[in-house]
């Protein structure tokens, strides 16, 4: 046996063009398999998420705050993180990732200025805060936003 000889068994499929309520003799007449009365026989039946009249789950729950779609995901880190890298190297996104600073990427890394850097650094980021350049390029390094 092969993956390209199997099928179905037989009577476990129903072919999609099968007729419905088209009388007696077809095996399938009348009441065309909703059975006898009742919302489930009636055409248009139920809404999605109608509970029988009681109060329906997403009225039941509170609803709260806002979310903003255009909203960015900025990652920020402190200056005494880049401590770790080597002096004259060029710190980026890709090299913050790679070497487990940030464990995910966003939109965006933003360099704040909590702690001291004692490393030259060449800096190339989405975001700087105004502390964290002038600590920066007081170790000697530069600063790019890109």
């Amino acid at each position: 046996m092969e993956l390209s000889n199997l099928r179905p068994a037989m009577g476990s499929k129903h072919s999609d063009n099968f007729r419905r309520g088209r009388g007696h003799g077809s095996g399938n007449g009348k009441t065309a398999g909703k059975g006898h009365k009742g919302q489930l026989a009636r055409s248009g039946h139920k809404k999605p998420g109608f509970e029988g009249g009681q109060m329906p789950l997403y009225r039941r729950l509170p609803k709260r705050g806002f979310t903003c779609r255009n909203s960015k995901e900025i990652i920020a880190i402190n200056v005494d993180v880049l401590n770790r890298f080597e002096d004259g190297t060029e710190v980026n996104e890709e090299m913050l990732l790679a070497t487990g600073t940030i464990s995910k990427p966003g939109d965006g890394v933003k360099i704040l200025g909590n702690g001291d850097l004692t490393k030259k650094l060449n800096v190339k980021v989405s975001a700087v805060s105004e502390t964290a350049k002038s600590k920066i390029e007081a170790a000697g390094g530069t600063v790019e936003v890109m």
